[in-house]
């Protein structure tokens, strides 16, 4: 019993030279660098009058409310072995972001990987699927499906069969090349 108190005085004074784990902290680290951090998360965007529409450009077609931003875009690059479909999600993301699109509808559950691509105004989600690709019936059912990208919300796509039509005509194009190559090569 006595050589617990003769060493609690110890331990106590032993404790008051060392400073709280608070104080020492701000000494031996710099605060942390928040640049490097995600932009803060945005709104999911209120699509229930949006629709798909042609664009300007041919095999493309704008997701959005008639007369205003796009809220995404689905693209096919017929160029290369294999054409491609291109989908843009027209939501601000942090140069040099990669993330992992999740789309859920038509009775499938598929992911894309995207990346931050400067259109030359700001930086934006894109990524590429092979046209032929069977994760792409997610977007090819009569019903309506959720895309939803980390840190840019869930875009509801409202039913239409104008994503399949340009997926199709994409998949043909890529069957009619082929024929034509096979005949090069001999």
């Amino acid at each position: 019993m006595r050589f617990a108190f003769a060493i609690m005085p110890l331990a106590l004074t032993l404790a008051a030279c060392q400073p709280p784990a608070a104080d020492r902290y701000e000494e031996r680290a710099e605060p942390p660098d928040t640049a490097r951090y995600a932009s803060e998360p945005q709104p999911s965007p209120d699509a229930e009058n949006a629709v798909w529409a042609p664009s300007t450009q041919p095999l493309r077609l704008l997701y959005g409310i008639p007369g205003q931003q796009p809220f995404a875009a689905l693209a096919c690059e017929p160029e290369g072995e294999r054409p491609t479909i291109r989908i843009t999600r027209f939501a601000r993301a942090d140069e040099g972001a990669q993330a992992l699109m999740a789309i859920i509808g038509n009775g499938h559950r598929e992911r894309f990987p995207v990346e931050s691509v400067d259109n030359g105004r700001a930086f934006l989600w894109e990524g590429t699927v092979p046209a032929g690709s069977d994760r792409l019936d997610v977007l090819t059912g009569i019903r309506s499906a959720d895309l939803t990208i980390p840190g840019a919300g869930t875009l509801v796509l409202n039913a239409s069969t104008a994503p399949r039509d340009l997926i199709e005509a994409c998949r043909l194009a890529g069957r009619k090349r082929a024929p034509d190559r096979s005949l090069r090569s001999e």
